[in-house]
């Protein structure tokens, strides 16, 4: 592994964007249950990364109910 960025939306940390060497591109390592249908997407871009993780999170943050 070269190196990895943390990714967290809203202040809830959802999981990690790592750099593998052979891949030229970033590997996503879901923490969190809302995410895991993302976990070890493979894209070429942080920021496009950091967009669906973001898209995913808040999808299931809209749809799961609100605990009483």
């Amino acid at each position: 592994m070269l190196s990895s960025r943390v990714i967290h939306v809203d202040g809830v940390f959802l999981g990690t964007a790592i750099m593998s060497g052979g891949l030229n591109a970033l590997r996503f390592y879901a923490t969190h249950e809302s995410v895991r249908a993302l976990h070890n997407a493979c894209m070429p871009d942080f920021g496009v990364l950091y967009d669906q993780v973001k898209k995913l999170f808040n999808r299931n943050r809209l749809l799961s109910p609100k605990a009483a």
